[in-house]
């Protein structure tokens, strides 16, 4: 799955961009078929337990999985934002810097705004503030 570039290449040619643009579209493909799932799971799954244990245990379990569906629908939104950047020629580059992210690390993370070394500054200065 990884992108070999051509020999001489350009960053972010035609060909990259269409390759992350596939990698973005599965990947909220498949988030969206997961929240398909879940819904579905849970409106089949609604019994009416006459046992109160029974009924908190399935409580906690939607709880949980609301939670994780919630995390993947703001995971949804970045994927459509991050194709959003690709069509305004706007990925691939660090927004702290301007320097390329690298194919790499967009393989890895597809919807990383910043180079590593940037991330990893920001890092620093958030365990300073709030560690």
């Amino acid at each position: 799955m990884p992108y070999e570039p051509k020999k001489n290449e350009p960053y972010m040619s035609k060909d990259q961009l269409m390759h992350f643009r596939n990698i973005l579209l599965r990947w909220r493909q498949d988030l969206m078929e997961e929240v398909d799932r879940t819904v579905h799971h849970m409106r089949d799954e609604a019994a009416n337990f006459p046992d109160p244990a029974d009924r908190a245990t399935q409580e906690e379990e939607f709880s949980i999985e609301l939670r994780t569906r919630d995390r993947e629908r703001k995971l949804i939104k970045k994927i459509d934002q991050t194709i959003d950047r690709l069509d305004a020629g706007d990925f691939g580059y660090c927004d702290t810097c301007g320097v390329e992210i690298g194919l790499r690390r967009l393989e890895a993370r597809p919807t990383a705004t910043q180079c590593v070394d940037c991330k990893a500054l920001d890092e620093i200065k958030e365990k300073q503030l709030h560690g």
